[in-house]
Formats: structure tokens, sequence, C-alpha cells
């Protein structure tokens, strides 16, 4: 069993935050330092921090027929790394196949996001959810954190096109099997880091969510 992380919150010591940007994201520069391993405090460093806040997935999974639902969205994230990255194909599209997703906004538990996007994105109900994980997306520079669910749903309920008109979504949700969902990481159609991690973790458990299920 792994052990214990040896220190805790306790064991940083931030001296200044200051918010450098407030708009839709908000960008905070903090001054801290932190204990070593080797037992002192070491030098005091700053960072810009990504305050992101924090999300639900959820992948919506038809039992019945070993079916996920997936959608497809324009991402202006993955348009400015395939525009200003020579790590990307030319024919690379910004438009992303992806687990159904959506921020927490204050006052709301994450299964309540969960069972809110379903509808937003798919128009799908979701019978169950399944806990599978919760993470850090990117620790290095960035506060969100990602809390996953299974979502139970029938993949012949989805049709139409979805999305908040408010914020310019288009959004386009489909059904297709699990294994193909699994093969389309090994192609390289599916580079989204939380619906790889979900297709994955959905491939290793699940057994124990059809028992869980039956």
């Amino acid at each position: 069993m792994m052990d214990e992380p040896k220190f805790k919150k306790a064991d940083v010591d931030v001296r200044e935050k200051v918010t450098l940007y407030d708009g839709f994201f908000k960008m905070e520069k903090y001054t801290l330092r932190h204990q070593q391993f080797a037992g002192d405090w070491g030098p005091e460093v700053t960072r810009e921090i990504f305050e992101r806040g924090h999300a639900v997935a959820v992948l919506p999974y038809d039992p019945n027929t070993d079916e996920v639902i997936l959608i497809e969205q324009f991402r202006p994230g993955a348009y400015a790394a395939m525009s200003n990255s020579p790590w990307f194909d030319q024919d690379a599209s910004p438009w992303q196949i992806e687990a159904v997703a959506g921020m927490i906004d204050e006052g709301e538990t994450p299964e309540e996001v969960a069972i809110r996007e379903m509808r937003e994105e798919t128009g799908a109900e979701t019978q169950d959810l399944f806990p599978m994980f919760h993470y850090l997306v990117s620790p290095g520079g960035c506060t969100e954190s990602v809390f996953g669910f299974l979502g139970r749903t029938e993949a012949k309920s989805i049709e139409g096109l979805h999305g908040l008109d408010q914020e310019g979504e288009d959004i386009r949700p489909f059904a297709m099997p699990l294994s193909e969902a699994y093969e389309g990481i090994a192609e390289g159609k599916i580079i989204n880091g939380l619906t790889i991690i979900a297709l994955q973790w959905l491939m290793l458990n699940k057994e124990k969510v059809l028992k869980a299920w039956s």
C-alpha cells in the first residue's frame, strides 16, 4: 500500500497572493515557500496560477447495448494549441470528441452538476450515477479538479443538437460501442485527457459497474 504523503497544506507558507486578472477566468500570483524533503524550508518562489474552478465529467453509458454517449464541440483552447504549436497535424480539428462536462457553480454538488450537464449537452436523463474518480487536471499551474461519474442512460434516447445559446454552445451528442470509442484513443481521434481517462476507467471497471447495476 502506498504511504501517506509526508507533507500537508500546513507545510506551505504563502507570503503574498495577488489577483492579476478576473474575467471569464481568473489568474492569481502566489509568492510562497514550502518544506523540502531534506528538512528545511525551500527558497521563496513566485508562480502565476490559473484559477479555473472545479468541474464534473459524465461518461453516459448504456449497459444494455454496451454503448457510450460522447459529444462533439468546438474548443477555443484546442484551436489555440493547434494554431500555435508544431506538434499537431495540419488537418487537426479543434472540434473535440469528449465526455459530457461542466463547471460546478456556487451551491451545487458534483452530482447535481452531472445531472444538469447531461440534460444540457445530450438531452438525456441520467438513471444512475456511478463515481469514477476525482483528480487534479494540471497541478503545476492550475486549480481545476474533475469529479468523474459514469451515467447510466439509454443510447437510443440521444438525438438532435444541444447546448446553451447564451454561451454559444453547439453540441452534437452521439452513441457508439465502447470498444470503438476505446479504439479512438489509439487512433488519435480522442485526444481530450478527461475523456481518455474516463474511457480507460470504464474498460478496466466495466464488470464491477455491471454487477452494481444488475
